[in-house]
């Protein structure tokens, strides 16, 4: 992995434009989201953002949490240029390892293709899944 890689939770050098491209154009789970509401859920959000030596912005996460019962860890993403070099991880290290989350009772998440890389750092299948309800808008 390249030493040069940083990650920050400074939210003034996030790039909206290109969190909202990558978010809105290319994930298969935020297909079609406004500026509005990516920037929304920034402002409402533990955010991460990836940056590459040039300080060119190469991914991002978030997460909410009560910062007592649960939190949940979205919209977690490394470009194609720069996967498969360690760097999903490093971010996922420093996600679940913030002071905010250091007391909550569970972190969630959703995933369809990174599981392998998310158990690395604990997370599991729900057990009794059927206990847990969603409601879609």
């Amino acid at each position: 992995m390249s030493k040069e890689i940083n990650i920050s939770r400074n939210k003034t050098m996030l790039d909206i434009d290109f969190i909202h491209n990558y978010l809105s154009m290319e994930s298969y789970w935020a297909k079609g989201r406004s500026r509005e509401d990516v920037v929304k859920s920034i402002e409402n959000s533990i955010c991460f953002g990836v940056f590459n030596e040039e300080q060119s912005q190469i991914g991002f996460a978030r997460v909410i949490t009560d910062g007592v019962v649960f939190a949940w860890i979205m919209d977690v993403f490394i470009t194609d240029d720069y996967r498969g070099r360690g760097i999903a991880k490093k971010l996922i290290k420093q996600v679940v390892n913030v002071p905010e989350l250091k007391n909550v009772n569970g972190i969630g998440l959703r995933t369809n293709d990174a599981h392998g890389l998310y158990e690395k750092f604990g997370f599991k299948k729900i057990e009794n899944s059927e206990t847990w309800m969603l409601k879609n808008n």
